[in-house]
């Protein structure tokens, strides 16, 4: 690929390993008793060169370490890759590194050291703010750490997030509307609000199916979104996005925006996702999900595995338009219809959801109301258009 200086470049690190796997998670997450650090940071840098030559000539805006739990890998490791990071690419002077941790003491202990080695934005999975149900969420802490590692995270880091879990079982829309003004009074610049689903393959997915445990319906669950947009956005931290809030704007992700925005990424690690822009065109790139066989892979000389890579798919027009869409409008602000032709969009039937209150949209842009936001799932295939006329 030749080098293409358009837009903002992100670049992520899945890192696949926990302490323990939480029942309601599906993501590409291992526990795991023992890492080979050393093995894995060859990899991460011999993955990076890989992915330096798609991109040479970009600028890099941000830096994220997901997972997983990144906050588990050896900070001398992360302070490495970052070393690295800053060799391969021109950076923006303002480059935000993020990193997910978990309030344990294991990981509250490293918090120094990872701030030293970069790091100047950390995301707390904290989840809850209640014992019984941090329990029942399989989570390794209790509340009182998670404040303690909010405060520990504080003194370290200059910008801080934290995640909570909401629809939980017997949870009433008022214990979620008082746990919301406790984060309030904490202060927080940033929190991440997510409605508890139920993943197949996991083992809430069987558990739920066997009537252990209910969520709430989705009425009500549009109800306790109501509840998250309206305490948080009256305390001053209004949704910028579906599931994220921030103090007047000013502590937005910058790297989630990437995705949001539809700029290009690249992802590293076990399972990670990437689209990078090339020549007029755009690709889609997936990393191996099996952290061994993604280890061999990237160790390997065989170049058709490219870097634990598998081969790039190029997007058509009609799948860049439909990804934009589907990221951008998750945006409260919405989406400027400047890079999507309106031929992949039916007007009548954004109209239809417009009368319905849902839309709002002119020839330039087009957001989602609050109560769209709630159906956005839906919206998207419905107006789109795969095949225009």
């Amino acid at each position: 690929m030749s080098q293409n200086n358009q837009g903002q470049l992100g670049l992520y690190f899945h890192w696949p390993f926990c302490l323990s796997k939480c029942p309601y998670c599906d993501f590409n997450t291992h526990a795991f008793d023992a890492v080979d650090h050393d093995r894995w940071l060859a990899a991460y840098l011999r993955a990076m060169e890989f992915y330096a030559q798609q991109t040479e000539g970009r600028v890099l805006s941000s830096v994220f370490f997901g997972g997983g739990t990144p906050s588990l890998m050896e900070p001398r490791v992360m302070a490495a890759i970052l070393d690295r990071v800053r060799t391969l690419w021109e950076c923006d002077e303002a480059l935000e590194i993020s990193m997910e941790a978990n309030p344990t003491s294991v990981e509250n202990a490293k918090l120094s050291a990872f701030a030293d080695a970069g790091v100047n934005r950390v995301s707390l999975g904290v989840q809850a703010l209640n014992d019984s149900d941090l329990k029942f969420l399989g989570r390794e802490h209790d509340a009182k750490a998670a404040l303690k590692a909010l405060e520990i995270a504080r003194k370290n880091f200059d910008r801080v997030s934290f995640d909570l879990i909401y629809g939980r079982p017997e949870q009433t829309l008022d214990d979620w509307s008082r746990e919301l003004k406790q984060v309030l009074d904490l202060q927080v610049d940033h929190v991440s609000a997510y409605q508890l689903t139920i993943e197949r393959n996991t083992p809430f997915y069987y558990d739920h199916e066997q009537g252990r445990f209910h969520v709430p319906e989705q009425d009500l669950a549009a109800d306790f979104y109501g509840v998250t947009q309206d305490v948080l956005g009256a305390g001053g931290l209004p949704a910028y996005e579906v599931s994220n809030h921030a103090r007047d704007g000013a502590d937005q992700c910058r790297h989630n925006l990437i995705y949001w925005n539809y700029c290009d990424y690249i992802g590293i690690g076990p399972g990670a996702h990437g689209r990078i822009t090339s020549e007029g065109a755009k690709y889609a790139t997936r990393d191996h999900a099996a952290p061994q066989i993604w280890l061999e892979r990237v160790e390997s000389e065989r170049t058709d595995y490219r870097a634990g890579t598998h081969p790039y798919s190029v997007l058509s027009q009609s799948d860049q338009v439909f990804e934009r869409l589907m990221m951008g409008l998750r945006l409260v602000s919405g989406i400027a219809l400047g890079s999507v032709d309106w031929k992949y969009l039916r007007r009548d039937k954004v109209q239809i959801l417009a009368d319905q209150g849902w839309v709002e949209f002119n020839d330039a842009h087009i957001r989602l109301t609050r109560e769209g936001l709630l159906r956005l799932n839906a919206i998207l295939p419905f107006v789109f258009d795969e095949t225009p006329r």
